[in-house]
């Protein structure tokens, strides 16, 4: 508990800032979307000419002149890609940190096993997650009352659990990542995250690809597979959370066999 408070405390400014960012940006976005619903027959016209960027973005699977679609295809994008690169920023620093920041000897010779040290920190990396998808998830809300559009609230929970998990996925692998590193990398963290935007957004345009589909995250987040159904893919899913768990076991057994350079 005294591992999990500290490392709270230490990212309560950082957790502030990216729920801040991303959230303003989720409620300015969706303010746009009456005046976008004027323009329906403009809009539809020149996505239907937009060829292989209409399947990337699923634009041909979801109507974007519906507050929810227009949420998921254009606001939720920043929540999809903005939340991935926090998960991966706060994962993947979480254990390697002591080293790059000089403070492991000071932290290891308090009377503390190490699986109490990383447990602590694997929880400080989870309750960052909910919390910062609590704080969009409000945002959202906010958002849709705003311009007065009703929330179809089945999809809505649906879609928004399918983010919060494959943020935790993303934390999670970041996480295992963090204890083989040496120094800590933000850098790697968020290219990771980006990465894995990447292969779903190639995935989409070309079915030679889908097999991408497997490998990344955002496949079962992807707003044009979960809003027309309401409906998380559990197949991707289930894979999805194999891999978060992996990264969770490696973390535990890595470092606590790893020797650390103080």
């Amino acid at each position: 508990m005294t591992m999990f408070l500290h490392e709270m405390k230490q990212s309560t400014k950082m957790l502030i800032i990216w729920n801040v960012l991303v959230g303003a940006i989720i409620v300015v976005c969706m303010a746009t979307f009456p005046e976008v619903k004027k323009q329906t027959d403009e809009l539809r016209e020149a996505f239907a000419m937009m060829g292989a960027f209409t399947s990337a973005f699923g634009l041909d699977k979801i109507d974007m002149m519906e507050a929810i679609g227009y949420y998921g295809l254009d606001c939720a994008a920043v929540l999809a890609f903005g939340g991935g690169l926090f998960a991966a920023f706060v994962g993947v620093r979480m254990l390697s940190k002591e080293e790059t920041e000089h403070t492991a000897e000071f932290l290891l010779t308090h009377p503390l096993k190490r699986s109490s040290i990383i447990a602590g920190k694997f929880a400080a990396v989870v309750a960052q997650v909910i919390l910062f998808n609590l704080f969009c998830t409000v945002c959202a809300i906010a958002s849709f009352a705003l311009i007065g559009e009703e929330i179809p609230w089945k999809t809505f929970w649906i879609f928004q659990l399918a983010q919060f998990l494959m943020h935790l996925e993303i934390g999670c692998i970041s996480f295992g990542v963090s204890a083989l590193l040496k120094r800590g990398s933000a850098g790697f963290g968020l290219g990771f995250a980006a990465l894995l935007y990447f292969l779903n957004v190639v995935a989409n345009i070309s079915d030679k690809w889908e097999f991408m589909r497997y490998i990344t995250p955002y496949a079962y987040a992807d707003p044009s597979s979960v809003i027309p159904h309401a409906a998380i893919t559990g197949e991707y899913l289930a894979i999805g959370m194999v891999y978060a768990l992996i990264g969770v076991v490696f973390a535990f057994v890595w470092y606590s066999r790893k020797d650390i350079t103080p």
